[in-house]
């Protein structure tokens, strides 16, 4: 968990949101924020963690159990 910790709040934030599919519009919206600042929190993510790709980032993040599975 030491690589998330380097995260700010709204970077996890932002990385739970693409882990649940939602699109850079979608998650602008959302927080209230532009599509160029998701942009950049998303590159900064994949920077951190050491991502290829925003594939990778959701996988890293089901794994790491930051995704709740939500009950069937």
């Amino acid at each position: 968990m030491a690589a998330l910790d380097q995260l700010t709040a709204r970077r996890r934030e932002v990385l739970l949101l693409i882990a649940e599919a939602h699109t850079n519009a979608e998650i602008a919206a959302r927080l209230g924020i532009g599509d160029e600042t998701v942009k950049t929190h998303v590159s900064r993510i994949l920077t951190r963690l050491d991502l290829r790709d925003r594939v990778h980032a959701v996988a890293y993040a089901h794994v790491r159990g930051i995704v709740k599975r939500k009950p069937r």
